[in-house]
C-alpha cells in the first residue's frame, strides 16, 4: 500500500538523521580537552543546480520489492539436459524430436545412425528414498476399586493373584505366537534374519503336514468352550478362516458387542410446552456396574511405496504372509444361589473369535488409449527416463500396541430406599494407528539385488473374569446378576494387490537394460522397447535400485484385561423402605478386541521377472485356550506382596544370584515404571 511506502521512506531518513547525530556527538567527544584546532579548509561549493541542468533519470517512488524472472524451460536440441517439466510433457517433447530428421540426436535409433564426435551419456535422476516407521502404543490402567455402602468393617481383598494368572496366560499363549518376539530392525542383517526365521518355521510346518500346535482339546462336557488349535501353511492362503474353519462370511462386530449401558445416544428432546408431572413414589433400585470394560487395538497400513506395471528382480524374491492369533481366558464365576442370572444361553460366559482373511486381487494401471499409430503399426516406447537409487531401499512399517488393564473391584452394597447407581467399571482403553504410504509409480522397476516382501500380524488377547457374588444373612432373593456376556475379538486381514502367478523368467534384454544403465548408455535396448507390456507407451519411466528392496509390515497387538469382581450384598437396615427393591449387578459385559489390516500393493501389472529363486510362504495359526481357574481371593494383609518379597528376601527360591531376578518387559518397554492412569485409584482403594 502507498502508506507503507511512505513509512519506509520516513524510517529510512530517520535512520540517516540518527546516524549523523551520533557522528556529531562522537566528534565533539574527541575534541574535548584539546587545544584549539586549525581552521578547517573551506570546502568547495556544490555544483549549483542551474536551470540548464537536466537528467534523463526518471524519479520513482521507493518500492521495497524484488523482481524475479524465471529461467526459460525451452529444450535446447544440442545434448542431454535436465528437463524441468513433468515426465509426461518431457516424453511428448522427446517423441516429437525423435520423429525429426536430425542425425545428431542421442538415444533414438541404432548406434550406427548416430554420427557425433562426442560420446553421449545417459542422464539419470535421483529416485525416492527409504521410509521407515516405528510405532509403539502402550496403555496401562489399574482400576481396583473398593466400595462399602454399609459403613461396616469389611476387610479389603488382595487382587494380586489376577496379575499372576494373566502372566501365566501369556506364557501359555506363546506356543501359538512364534513371531511375537521379532525385534524391530531396518538393517540388511536384521531383515535377512527375520525372513530366514519365518521361512524356516513355515517350511518346517508345511513339510511335516502339521495342522495343530499340539494344545489340549476342549473338554466335551462344556459346550460353551470354544477352544481350538489350528495351523495352515502353504505357498499362499486364500479366503477367510474363523476359529480354525474356512468360512464364506464373517460376523459383524457391531452385532456382537455387549450392551454396556454406557454412552447411549441422546434421545430427541420433547419440544411440547406441556408441563410434566410425576405423582408416583420415588424409585427403589440399585444398579451396580463393575464390568463393562472395553479394550481395543486398531491398526491399518496401506503401502503403495514403489509400484510398477513390470518389475525385474535380478536376485531372489521372498514373499511371506503370516497371521497368528490366540486368546486365553478364564470365566469361572462363583454366584450365590439367591441371585438370578441374567445371562442367556447365547451370551453366557465368553464368546471368542479368531478371524483371519487372506485376499489377493489385481489392479490394472491405466493403459494408453491408442496402441497403434495412424498406419496401424503398434506403438512402442522410443525413449526412457531413468531414476537410480544407490544401495538398499527400505519401506518398513512396524507397529506394536499393548494394553494392560485391571478392574478388580471389591464392593459391599445395599439398598437405601432410593434410586442408586454405582459404576466402578466402564473403562475404555484404545490404541489406534493408521498409516498410508503413497509413493511413486513407474513403468519398470529393476532391482539388482533381492526383494523381501513380508507381512505379519500377531494378535494376543487375555481375559481373566472370575467373579464372586455373595449375600449376607437376611438378604432377599430378588437381585439379578450378569457375570458373563464377554467378547474376545481378534480380526486380521492381509490384502495383496498383484496376482500370485505373475512371476516369469528374466529375459535377456532386461540384463542388457541393467548393463546399459550402469554404463550410462543412452540407447534403450531393442528388446525392452518391444516388450508387449509396454505397447502403446511413448516413453518409459524406469527406476533402477542397485541394492535390495525391503517391503516389510509388522503388526503386533497384545490386549490384557483382568476383571475379577467381588460383590457382597448386605441386608438393608430399614426394611420398611426397601420392599420390592430392584437390584441389578453386572460384573461382565467386557470386550477385548484386536483389529489389524494390511493392504500391500505389490504390482499394478501382471508381470514380474525374476532371475533368481522365488520363495513364497504363507501361514495361519489360530489358537484358543480356556482356563477354569479356581483360585480363591484372600484378604489383603494375609500374605506379603510380591514387591515386598522382592525387596526383603535376599535369596531367590532357586538360590541363584539376585541378578537372575531382573524382570524384562520386552523391547524397550518397562511395565514396572508406569503409573496408574486412574488418578483416583489410590484414594478409593
Amino acid at each position: 500500500m502507498q502508506i507503507e511506502k511512505f513509512s519506509e521512506i520516513i524510517a529510512h531518513f530517520i535512520g540517516i538523521f540518527e546516524t549523523t547525530t551520533d557522528e556529531m556527538r562522537l566528534r565533539a567527544g574527541l575534541t574535548e580537552g584539546t587545544g584549539p584546532a586549525e581552521d578547517n579548509p573551506a570546502l568547495d561549493d556544490l555544483v549549483a543546480n542551474t536551470p540548464t541542468f537536466a537528467s534523463d533519470l526518471a524519479l520513482q517512488d521507493y518500492d521495497p520489492d524484488v523482481n524475479y524472472r524465471s529461467v526459460s524451460y525451452e529444450i535446447v536440441y544440442g545434448g542431454a539436459r535436465r528437463f524441468g517439466r513433468p515426465f509426461e510433457e518431457s516424453i511428448e517433447k522427446l517423441s516429437e524430436i525423435a520423429h525429426r530428421d536430425v542425425s545428431s540426436l542421442p538415444r533414438f535409433g541404432s548406434p550406427q545412425d548416430i554420427d557425433i564426435e562426442t560420446e553421449e551419456e545417459l542422464q539419470v535422476f535421483d529416485g525416492p528414498g527409504s521410509a521407515i516407521r516405528f510405532t509403539t502404543q502402550v496403555n496401562i490402567l489399574y482400576d481396583d476399586d473398593y466400595l462399602d455402602m454399609t459403613g461396616g468393617n469389611h476387610a479389603p481383598r488382595d487382587t494380586s493373584f489376577v496379575v499372576e494368572k494373566l502372566a501365566e496366560f501369556s506364557a501359555n499363549a506363546e506356543i501359538f505366537s512364534p513371531f511375537s518376539d521379532l525385534h524391530r530392525t531396518d538393517t540388511l542383517e536384521g531383515v535377512k534374519q527375520i525372513t530366514g526365521d519365518m521361512e524356516t518355521y513355515i517350511q518346517g510346518v508345511r513339510d511335516s503336514g502339521q495342522t495343530s500346535i499340539g494344545a489340549s482339546e476342549p473338554p466335551a462336557d462344556n459346550p460353551n468352550d470354544q477352544a481350538h488349535d489350528f495351523v495352515l501353511a502353504g505357498d499362499e492362503i486364500t479366503g477367510a478362516y474363523m476359529n480354525g474353519k474356512h468360512v464364506s462370511e464373517i460376523p459383524v462386530l457391531d452385532d456382537l458387542l455387549p450392551d454396556r449401558g454406557l454412552a447411549k445416544l441422546p434421545e430427541e428432546p420433547d419440544e411440547t410446552q406441556t408441563s410434566v408431572e410425576h405423582h408416583d413414589a420415588a424409585g427403589n433400585s440399585l444398579e451396580v456396574t463393575a464390568g463393562a470394560n472395553l479394550v481395543a487395538n486398531i491398526a491399518s497400513v496401506v503401502n503403495t511405496a514403489v509400484i510398477s506395471s513390470v518389475t525385474a528382480v535380478m536376485g531372489d524374491y521372498h514373499q511371506v504372509d503370516a497371521i497368528t492369533q490366540v486368546y486365553v481366558y478364564s470365566d469361572n464365576d462363583n454366584i450365590a444361589s439367591v441371585f438370578h442370572s441374567a445371562d442367556s444361553a447365547e451370551s453366557a460366559g465368553v464368546t471368542a473369535y479368531n478371524i483371519a482373511s487372506f485376499e489377493r486381487d489385481t489392479f490394472q494401471s491405466t493403459q494408453p488409449q491408442t496402441t497403434v499409430d495412424a498406419h496401424g503399426d503398434p506403438i512402442f516406447p522410443m525413449a526412457w527416463r531413468v531414476s537410480v537409487i544407490e544401495g538398499d531401499v527400505s519401506f518398513v512399517s512396524w507397529i506394536e500396541q499393548y494394553h494392560f488393564v485391571t478392574d478388580n473391584d471389591t464392593m459391599t452394597v445395599t439398598t437405601n430406599g432410593s434410586e442408586a447407581t454405582v459404576l466402578t467399571g466402564g473403562n475404555t482403553a484404545l490404541n489406534f494407528s493408521s498409516f498410508f504410504q503413497m509413493g511413486l509409480q513407474y513403468d519398470l522397476v529393476i532391482v539388482a539385488g533381492n526383494v523381501y516382501d513380508i507381512n505379519s500380524i500377531t494378535q494376543i488377547s487375555l481375559l481373566y473374569d472370575n467373579d464372586w457374588a455373595r449375600a449376607e444373612d437376611g438378604v432377599d432373593d430378588g437381585a439379578t446378576i450378569q457375570s458373563g456376556n464377554n467378547l474376545i475379538w481378534n480380526l486380521a486381514a492381509i490384502h495383496n494387490v498383484g496376482t500370485d502367478d505373475r512371476f516369469e523368467t528374466m529375459p535377456d534384454y532386461m540384463h542388457e537394460a541393467e548393463k546399459g544403465i550402469q554404463e550410462r548408455d543412452p540407447t534403450m535396448p531393442e528388446g525392452l522397447s518391444t516388450d508387449s507390456n509396454f505397447q502403446g507407451y511413448i516413453g518409459l519411466n524406469v527406476l533402477y535400485i542397485t541394492g535390495n528392496l525391503y517391503d516389510m509390515t509388522i503388526i503386533k497387538q497384545v490386549a490384557v484385561l483382568g476383571d475379577s469382581d467381588d460383590v457382597t450384598q448386605a441386608a438393608a437396615e430399614l426394611l420398611k423402605n426397601n420392599q420390592d427393591a430392584v437390584i441389578t449387578i453386572d460384573t461382565g459385559s467386557n470386550t477385548v478386541a484386536n483389529i489389524a489390516e494390511i493392504v500391500d500393493y505389490d504390482s499394478f501389472g501382471n508381470t514380474t521377472y525374476v532371475a533368481g529363486q522365488l520363495y513364497s510362504d504363507a501361514i495361519l495359526i489360530q489358537g484358543g485356550i480356556i482356563e477354569h481357574d479356581t483360585t480363591q481371593p484372600e484378604t489383603a494383609g494375609e500374605r506379603l506382596a510380591n514387591e515386598v518379597i522382592a525387596f526383603l528376601d535376599d535369596d531367590s527360591p532357586q538360590g541363584a544370584d539376585s541378578g537372575d531376578g531382573i524382570i524384562n518387559g520386552g523391547h524397550d518397554l518397562s511395565w514396572s515404571s508406569a503409573h496408574p492412569s486412574d488418578v483416583m485409584q489410590a484414594v478409593v482403594a
